[in-house]
């Protein structure tokens, strides 16, 4: 299976207690959903791991057993993996307002001109909304909120994405944060 045929549902943060508890950084929409998707695999696709999700932990983050880890060792031993699911069973997005993060890693960003700026290279949730990660041919990279009004274009098939950046950021002012 292909790194694009998978998501990213969680990553593992830590291990909780001593009888083998992780904590999970979830990305999905319902975080008590990542493990209603199945078993989830590691980045290397090497570990196919079972979830049940035993409660919340501070800061946003769940709680989860893993079948077969019974001790805080085994699951500090899975702190910092990326945990996937295939694609096929996720929901589907709605219409053009919805988007995995997956999905749009690797689009190529132009502004309303038509002039290149780079492609999207990372994702990120700071809370208070979406942030695009674009970097350009240079390797200057800029954040872009993913906003309607930043972003009025999202072209999956197509391959890109069609910016309005804020005027900060044409005139060179510092980066600028916001949610879409």
């Amino acid at each position: 299976m292909s790194q694009s045929d998978r998501v990213c549902v969680a990553a593992v943060v830590g291990a909780h207690g001593l009888k083998g508890l992780i904590t999970l950084r979830a990305f999905t929409e319902t975080p008590e959903a990542v493990a209603d998707y199945g078993p989830v695999e590691t980045e290397d696709g090497v570990r196919r791991l079972r979830l049940a999700v035993a409660g919340r932990a501070g800061k946003g983050r769940l709680l989860a057993r893993v079948e077969g880890v019974g001790d805080r060792d085994e699951a500090l031993a899975l702190q910092g993996q990326r945990l996937y699911v295939p694609r096929d069973r996720l929901p589907p997005t709605q219409d053009d307002k919805e988007f995995y993060h997956a999905d749009l890693l690797g689009l190529r960003v132009s502004d309303l001109a038509g002039k290149a700026l780079g492609n999207v290279t990372a994702v990120h949730d700071f809370g208070a909304g979406d942030v695009l990660t674009i970097r350009d041919k240079a390797g200057n990279e800029t954040t872009l909120p993913f906003t309607e009004a930043v972003v009025p274009t999202v072209d999956l098939e197509a391959g890109r994405l069609i910016v309005d950046p804020p005027q900060e950021l044409e005139d060179g002012g510092a980066d600028v944060g916001g949610g879409r």
